[in-house]
C-alpha cells in the first residue's frame, strides 16, 4: 500500500476514492471500504482512501474535539488490511481549511488525484465553511457512490447509527461488548514495548509498557486485555498511586508468560472492564489490589469461548 503525505502535483493512475475521517473503523466504515475494493475491481481502478491529519475539529476546536478512537498508524494498519493500494494523507491546516468545494473536486480529486469515482458517506460535507456536500459531485458529473448509514440494534434496543461517537459512549460506559459489536471486532490499541521504571516488576507483576499515541483515550481503567494473543490486565491511565506527574500510560501484565517484548510493535485488545483507575493509601495496598485484578481477568478469560472476529 502507497501511502502520500502530501497531494503529488503529478496526474496520478486512475482511482477509486473513499473520503473521510475513519476514525474508530466501525461498522460504516468498513462497509464504505467493502465498496471501494468493489467498484475499484470492477472498473479496473486503483482502490484509494484520502483522510484527515489532524481530525478538522481537533484543528478548528482542538479543546472540545472528540477523543481519538485510533492513531493514524492504527488507521493505515486497517486500511492495509482491507486490500486498499493507496493513501493520502492530507494535512488539515489553516491553508487547506480554506480550499473551497470547487478547487476540492477540480483541483485535487480529478485534476491531481484523477479520481473516476467517489464513495462517501450520505452526510459527507467538504470544502471551506463545510460549504460542498454530495450534490456538489453529482453536479461536477464524477461517478459518485453515496453510501447510507449502517444502523444495528443491540440487546432489543431500536436500530441506531453505528458512528464513531456510538463507539465512543460506549466505550466511555465501560461496555466493551456494544464495542464490539459495533466494531465488529474488539477495541485494540497498538505501540511499541518500551523500558520503563520497573515498578510492576518490583511490585511482583512486571509489565510490558506500551507507548501510546493517543493523548486522549476515549477509556481508561483496568481491563482484562489479550496482547498479540497473550492474555493479560492492563492498567490505561496516569498511575496515581506511583507517578507524582500525570502522564499517560498503558501498562500490560501477562498472565503465564515470561518472554522478551521490547521494541516489538504490539497491540492491545480491551476485552472486559475491571474497574475505574484508584489512588491506593500505599503500595501494599495497590499490589494486594493488583492481585485481585488479575484474579478476575483470569476468571473472564477461563469463561470465554474463544471466537475469532476480523476486520
Amino acid at each position: 500500500m502507497q501511502v502520500f503525505r502530501h497531494i503529488p502535483t503529478s496526474l496520478q493512475s486512475a482511482c477509486a476514492i473513499a473520503i473521510g475521517n475513519f476514525d474508530g473503523m466501525h461498522l460504516g466504515h468498513q462497509a464504505l471500504l467493502k465498496k471501494l475494493i468493489e467498484m475499484a475491481r470492477a472498473l479496473n481502478l486503483t482502490s484509494a482512501v484520502m483522510t484527515f491529519e489532524p481530525h478538522p475539529r481537533e484543528f478548528f476546536t482542538p479543546a472540545s474535539a472528540p477523543t481519538r478512537l485510533c492513531s493514524i498508524r492504527e488507521k493505515l494498519e486497517y486500511f492495509a488490511a482491507t486490500g486498499v493500494e493507496r493513501v493520502y494523507v492530507c494535512r488539515f491546516d489553516r491553508s487547506f481549511a480554506k480550499v473551497t468545494s470547487d478547487e476540492f473536486m477540480q483541483t485535487i480529486l480529478r485534476n491531481a488525484l484523477n479520481a473516476q469515482a467517489i464513495l462517501v458517506g450520505e452526510d459527507f460535507r467538504f470544502g471551506a465553511m463545510r460549504s460542498g456536500s454530495i450534490i456538489d459531485f453529482v453536479e461536477a458529473k464524477f461517478n459518485l457512490v453515496s453510501l447510507p448509514q449502517v444502523d444495528l440494534a443491540i440487546d432489543n434496543a431500536a436500530p441506531s447509527r453505528v458512528s464513531s461517537t456510538r463507539v465512543r459512549s460506549a466505550l466511555a460506559a465501560g461496555n466493551l461488548q456494544e464495542v464490539a459489536l459495533l466494531l465488529g471486532r474488539p477495541y485494540s490499541m497498538s505501540g511499541k514495548v518500551v523500558h520503563g521504571a520497573k515498578r510492576g516488576r518490583q511490585l511482583g507483576f512486571p509489565t510490558a509498557n506500551v507507548l501510546l499515541r493517543h493523548e486522549r483515550p476515549a477509556l481508561t481503567g483496568v481491563y482484562a486485555v489479550k496482547l498479540d494473543g497473550l492474555n493479560g490486565v492492563a492498567n490505561l491511565g496516569v498511575r496515581p498511586t506511583i507517578d507524582g506527574v500525570k502522564k499517560l500510560s498503558l501498562e500490560v501484565h501477562l498472565i503465564d508468560f515470561n518472554g522478551d517484548l521490547y521494541g516489538k510493535h504490539v497491540h492491545v485488545e480491551f476485552l472486559q472492564k475491571i474497574r475505574d483507575e484508584m489512588k491506593f493509601e500505599d503500595l501494599d495496598t495497590l499490589k494486594a489490589q493488583i492481585g485481585l485484578d488479575k484474579a478476575v481477568a483470569i476468571e473472564f478469560f477461563d469463561s470465554v469461548i474463544p471466537t475469532e472476529v476480523g476486520i
